[in-house]
């Protein structure tokens, strides 16, 4: 029980950590689908040149989103007309080329490692604009991207407002509000319920570059089973360098947020099975990649620091720059829930819609998919949102008295 108990009181810091992040991203997500148009969307990302790909890095790194909100930001930019290697590149970049990733790192494992960090990012970032369009048929990514478009467009002239972009911050929220507890507990649960002796029995050690390589693969694994998530991963990939994975292995398990089960979970979710499963196959490659190039790079020039090396860090709530993060960012989710609250749409002039499946806000102008029942007309964020609705609508529809 006091294990448990452990585990229960790290998945807290692991959110506290990361919950100003969390808020960010949702937000900017939320404005995104909000504001954005298709037209500037594929004028900035429409192709998967270097130029784009260039671009997308970047707006990853000032968006500095957690792998949740990452997720559903990059499905946004794919959702208005984005190239998806360029809104898969700016996934990675908002996860895993930000700087306070870099500066957790630094504290808790070593500069060392906060370095190989955005030298790796860069290295996986120009794997994802090699491979994808290899290895991921445009088929798959046209149909998926199809459920986005199989609405008519339809004009508007009401302009989009910061009530909309609050209805689709809240929508997210709702949508992912299952995999984000699950995957805060299951990470405080695994760090603390299993011991490091664990971790050392599956890490091959005195093998050269075998030993790297099936650290590098087994890492991202342990990623997928941990359900860990951007910063909050960090105490457990200072428990597994402690614990015996290779300075590649703990690289590519830091860069493995983004195949966490409750994000594949999200990938399916967002994009449909197959490329879903595709989707996450390619990462592991690119992640696995990455991580050994930099582990191979870093030991020619001699930066990869020994394992007895110190990591402190303190999970209590002081004057700090996460605390006062976490405070701003509680007032902005309180001003977006009333803004979300106080939302009036005009009939005459309706542009958006509720998913009654998920809670996520949909612009009825391309909305994924409608039904119609009993007269009405009603819109879903995904075909599977719809289907489910169809199934049973009288689950979903609230009675009228």
């Amino acid at each position: 029980m006091n294990s448990i108990s452990a585990g229960l009181v790290e998945a807290w810091w692991m959110l506290f950590h990361t919950f100003w992040a969390l808020i960010l991203g949702f937000t900017l997500s939320g404005a995104v689908q909000a504001f954005a148009s298709r037209k500037k969307m594929k004028e900035q990302l429409g192709d998967d040149s270097f130029k784009s790909v260039f671009k997308a890095m970047l707006f990853g790194m000032i968006s500095s989103s957690c792998s949740y909100s990452a997720s559903a930001l990059a499905k946004s930019l794919f959702s208005k007309g984005a190239n998806f290697t360029s809104s898969m590149v700016f996934m990675f970049a908002s996860t895993n080329l930000v700087l306070e990733l870099g500066l957790v790192l630094w504290i808790m494992m070593g500069w060392q490692f906060a370095v190989a960090e955005f030298f790796g990012g860069a290295i996986m970032i120009l794997l994802l604009k090699l491979l994808i369009p290899k290895l991921i048929p445009a088929e798959l990514i046209e149909r998926s991207r199809e459920s986005y478009e199989s609405s008519k467009e339809v004009n508007s002239t009401r302009k989009a407002n910061w009530h909309d972009a609050a209805g689709y911050t809240m929508g997210d929220f709702k949508m992912l509000r299952v995999e984000l507890i699950i995957g805060f507990l299951v990470a405080g649960l695994a760090a603390k319920l299993i011991p490091a002796s664990f971790w050392n029995l599956l890490f091959l050690s005195g093998n050269g570059i075998i030993t790297s390589i099936q650290n590098v693969i087994i890492g991202p694994v342990i990623a997928f089973i941990s359900f860990v998530c951007s910063v909050g991963n960090i105490p457990l990939a200072a428990t597994l360098w402690h614990g015996g994975i290779s300075f590649g292995g703990t690289i590519a398990f830091i860069f493995a947020d983004l195949i966490s089960l409750p994000l594949v979970l999200i990938y399916r979710k967002y994009y449909g099975t197959k490329l879903a499963i595709r989707l996450t196959l390619v990462f592991w490659l690119v992640m696995s990649l990455s991580g050994l190039i930099t582990e191979l790079i870093f030991n020619f020039l001699n930066l990869i620091p020994a394992m007895d090396h110190d990591m402190s860090h303190t999970n209590q709530i002081g004057w700090n720059y996460t605390t006062i993060l976490n405070l701003m960012a509680l007032a902005l989710i309180s001003w977006i829930y009333w803004m979300y609250r106080t939302q009036v749409m005009d009939s005459s002039d309706q542009e958006f819609a509720k998913d009654w499946v998920c809670g996520m806000q949909v612009r009825i102008s391309d909305a994924p998919a409608n039904f119609g029942f009993d007269g009405k007309a009603y819109y879903f964020c995904m075909p599977g949102c719809r289907d489910t609705f169809a199934a049973n609508p009288s689950k979903f529809i609230p009675v009228e008295k």
